[in-house]
């Protein structure tokens, strides 16, 4: 086995806890795999990985290496498509990831333009959680992020490209409207590690109550739960634009809202050529919604 593939095999023991399962995801033997485990701890001279049951676990210096090894992969990764992305940007690759809202509401128009115009590009794309994103992006695992403000920690070792407007809203049935009480209606709440969440929470600790909670996982399921009337919710404008319209929902007054929370696009600071051709796409047309950030705005 390669390094490379020696450190792919660590990293999917670390995901799937078994010898067995990083060897049914990479299509490998098992035995292939526990000798991978067993060179990379030769080379280092330290023990990476021990049994715990029926299957492994990392050790604690395993724990430390792999994360190590995440990075040291998706900058391979990264170096590759930024090297035929160089000689062939047009039938280069991108690996681009977005929380679920955007997925759902800014992601499919976007691409489907950008598709039409550089049908040789092929686009990999991962929707998830925010909490999620911003490591795969530290991790050089994808090369561009649709997703809110990047977090303190990251923001001088990324770049901001774009940003769209984002408004946040109380959103309930219009009979819900009359005497309506943040303290005492339901409030549907997303999936933990959610961004709009977060926002959810620090308003209601704002607002200094703590009214009964349902939680239901994700952006689709919240917004379904409120036009059926279990109860009001955060939710972006844009998500809930075409209920709003038909009266199925209403916006709801609450003191600190709507709420301004741009999307963000962000990517590595040297990304591959085919990344800056779907950045370029995104604030060269108007109706995709997306504004260029400056050099200098990137910069503070």
């Amino acid at each position: 086995m390669t390094t490379n593939a020696r450190l792919r095999a660590l990293v999917e023991v670390a995901d799937t806890g078994s010898v067995r399962g990083a060897a049914e995801r990479l299509v490998v033997t098992e035995s292939s795999i526990s000798s991978a485990l067993r060179a990379l701890s030769s080379d280092i001279g330290i023990t990476l990985v021990d049994r715990h049951g029926r299957g492994v676990r990392l050790t604690p210096a395993g724990l430390r290496y792999v994360e190590y090894a995440r990075r040291i992969l998706g900058l391979h990764d990264e170096a590759i498509l930024a090297a035929r992305g160089e000689a062939d940007p047009e039938n280069g690759s991108i690996r681009l990831a977005a929380v679920t809202s955007a997925g759902e509401l800014l992601i499919p128009a976007a691409l489907a333009s950008f598709r039409a115009r550089h049908p040789g590009v092929v686009l990999h794309v991962e929707v998830a959680a925010r909490g999620a994103l911003w490591p795969m992006l530290s991790r050089h695992e994808v090369d561009l992020v649709f997703a809110g403000r990047p977090p303190e920690e990251l923001r001088s070792k990324v770049r901001v490209r774009a940003i769209s407007p984002n408004t946040l809203i109380v959103v309930g049935r219009p009979e819900v409207a009359d005497g309506f009480a943040p303290a005492t209606a339901t409030w549907l709440l997303r999936e933990q590690g959610s961004g709009t969440r977060s926002t959810l929470m620090t308003l209601l600790e704002e607002l200094g109550v703590t009214p009964p909670q349902l939680v239901l996982g994700s952006h689709g399921a919240v917004v379904s739960a409120a036009v059926a009337g279990l109860g009001v919710t955060l939710v972006s404008r844009q998500a809930v634009q075409r209920e709003l319209d038909s009266g199925a929902l209403v916006e709801l007054p609450v003191p600190g809202t709507p709420v301004k929370r741009p999307w963000h696009v962000v990517s590595q600071p040297t990304p591959p050529m085919a990344t800056e051709l779907l950045i370029q796409h995104l604030v060269s047309y108007p109706d995709l919604g997306w504004r260029q950030v400056s050099a200098v705005r990137r910069a503070s």
